[in-house]
């Protein structure tokens, strides 16, 4: 061993020298950054607002285990609970489910780069600012986008999806499940088997929405389906989920050109993750810890239930609901039934037209970054996961928010603050 390090140190000796003499020439232009020099402080906040949501503590002690290799085959046990969890929450059988290294946002990029080649007819539905994303996300493939667009707060029917794929005749139609923007549940039934009629895959986002309603990826016929790991799973943001239909699968396996992206292309990601039954493929190196925080989020939801999960969301929202408008405040989205999607939860917006008192303001669910799409100052609040208590009742008047919710209304400057 001795020897050993002795020869490394001999064959080092002329790149250490090389080292030496650069050292000697430069200078450290950029001193530590004494913010650096003190430990990292947090606030323990609870938070209401759009996502992320606040983690359980067993999700929270998993982030902070030691890091294993990616390759380990205890990684890859990891993985596998991983894609059952996915399975389990988005209630489908395809072998071609996964876990993204990115957010929601880069679940639809992998979505949209493996299913649109340029040419391609894509149709989506607008509603708030994510059928806004993915119509412009396909522009940048160099597909020809199509709108339906409707007002924040409305939901595309099925004969408007129907006039659009007739019209139109699209690859892939593009809808959002909870829009976090305006607040607005969209129905899925028999939007999967109208679209198969004309020979269109139905892609879903549910980042807002999914474990606080119901949804069935095989049997409502989605073909591609996404969701974020920060909202209701109460998991840490940088990691989503995807799955993909054997049509969808087919579409992507036949293209005639590369996906755009190297990172997110299906092939790669599905080898490593074991989706195609071969040896697995080095691809990326994953958030390792994400991953293991992810895998207690699903663990947590699926003893919990799924339908109790709806139960307890719904629960909440409607409770929280009626404490608003005990408030003399309007909901933005009217229908009850197509209000209680985005976020499991309610937002407390300025919304679109002026009214004469602080009290008298629309009551939708912004988020950050959206607020153009609704109102030109949003404030949130909202109930994900664990912030949808078992039982309603004591969440609002434990936080104080109801009854200050008069006064925080109040209107602050343009882009203003937040109730979270």
């Amino acid at each position: 061993m001795l020897r050993a390090l002795a020869l490394a140190s001999v064959a080092l000796g002329p790149q250490a020298a090389g080292w030496a003499r650069t050292m000697a020439s430069h200078q450290l232009l950029v001193a530590p950054p004494e913010a650096l020099r003190k430990p990292l402080s947090i606030p323990n906040r609870l938070l209401l607002g759009p996502g992320p949501a606040n983690l359980a503590p067993r999700v929270l002690a998993a982030g902070g285990l030691q890091v294993i290799g990616h390759m380990h085959k205890e990684m890859y046990q990891i993985m596998d609970e991983i894609k059952q969890g996915i399975q389990y929450v988005f209630q489908t059988r395809n072998p071609l489910t996964l876990a993204i290294s990115g957010s929601g946002h880069c679940a639809l990029e992998a979505a949209l780069f493996n299913l649109l080649e340029p040419g391609d007819s894509f149709l989506v539905g607008v509603n708030g600012i994510w059928g806004q994303r993915a119509a412009d996300i396909g522009e940048r493939i160099g597909a020809r986008v199509h709108m339906m667009v409707k007002d924040p707060g409305g939901h595309h029917t099925l004969r408007e999806v129907e006039e659009g794929l007739a019209q139109h005749k699209p690859v892939l139609l593009f809808l959002t499940q909870g829009e976090s923007s305006s607040g607005v549940l969209q129905p899925l039934n028999g939007y999967g088997e109208l679209c198969h009629r004309y020979k269109c895959l139905l892609l879903v986002d549910s980042v807002a929405s999914l474990g606080a309603v119901p949804i069935y990826m095989d049997q409502q016929g989605i073909d591609i389906l996404y969701s974020g790991s920060q909202k209701v799973l109460n998991a840490p943001p940088g990691t989503s989920l995807l799955s993909f239909s054997d049509k969808a699968k087919n579409k992507i396996y036949t293209r005639k050109t590369k996906p755009f992206s190297f990172y997110l292309d299906i092939k790669w990601l599905a080898s490593f993750w074991g989706c195609d039954d071969q040896p697995r493929m080095y691809h990326h190196t994953t958030p390792i810890t994400g991953l293991y925080s992810l895998r207690e989020s699903l663990a947590l939801i699926a003893e919990q239930g799924l339908e109790d999960s709806w139960r307890q969301h719904r629960e909440t929202m409607a409770y929280l609901h009626g404490r608003l408008q005990g408030l003399g405040l309007r909901l933005f989205v009217k229908d009850p039934v197509r209000g209680r999607g985005a976020a499991g939860g309610a937002g407390v917006g300025t919304g679109i037209e002026p009214l004469p008192s602080p009290v008298g303001r629309d009551v939708g669910s912004c988020g950050p970054g959206e607020q153009a799409v609704v109102a030109p100052w949003p404030q949130d609040l909202r109930t994900l996961g664990l912030v949808a208590p078992l039982s309603p009742e004591p969440l609002p008047e434990s936080l104080g928010v109801i009854s200050e919710l008069k006064d925080a209304l109040r209107p602050p400057e343009p882009w203003g603050g937040r109730v979270s």
